[in-house]
């Protein structure tokens, strides 16, 4: 399936890369973050323009988180036990809430890029919290605008060279999750400090 999509991404260009990203939001396994550094390498080589790749894998991705969200907000606690029958899937919506409980709509955010496999699942369980739709939404977009440019955009920095592209985008995402621990950590030892002055 994967080469199918490859080979279709010059024809379909943005139209496939959305409804593949919309899908991966809805956890089927899909290779969204391939066909984004594909298509962004087809940009560089002028196939496809680089704005509306990236535009209609966002559009796919925050329609994907959407779905998500609003299915959990309808479905209640009925739909959330009936996705938590299987193992594995129990084991990874228990993850997503449990990262939701603690981190809120950053939540939203780091599943979007950092801890994308849980992505699918945070939506549902964000659904199904008092999380707001605005703070979900806005948590996702960003999120979600983060891994559509550092994959379409190293598609398009490596022109097609996939190897290249997905170990550069590989290194910028442990670069902003170690920038992201080390902001949280210096906030944490901020807080400590004003504690034991007052």
């Amino acid at each position: 399936m994967t080469d199918w999509l490859l080979a279709a991404v010059p024809g379909y260009g943005p139209w496939l890369v959305a409804a593949v990203t919309f899908l991966s939001c809805l956890a089927l396994p899909v290779p969204a973050s391939l066909l984004m550094l594909a298509a962004g390498g087809f940009a560089a080589a002028g196939d496809l323009a680089l704005w509306q790749v990236a535009g209609g894998a966002l559009a796919g991705a925050v329609a994907g988180d959407q779905l998500g969200y609003w299915a959990a907000r309808a479905g209640g606690p009925a739909l959330m036990s009936r996705l938590a029958t299987t193992g594995a899937r129990a084991a990874t919506l228990h993850k997503a809430r449990a990262l939701l409980a603690a981190k809120g709509a950053a939540a939203i955010f780091l599943t979007r890029w950092l801890l994308s496999p849980l992505g699918p699942y945070a939506n549902l369980a964000a659904g199904a919290t008092p999380l707001g739709w605005r703070r979900f939404t806005l948590a996702g977009t960003a999120g979600e605008a983060i891994w559509v440019g550092l994959y379409t955009g190293a598609g398009h920095a490596f022109g097609g060279n996939l190897q290249a592209a997905t170990d550069f985008a590989g290194a910028i995402i442990g670069f902003l999750a170690a920038g992201a621990v080390a902001l949280g950590l210096g906030l944490w030892l901020f807080r400590l400090a004003r504690r034991e002055a007052g």
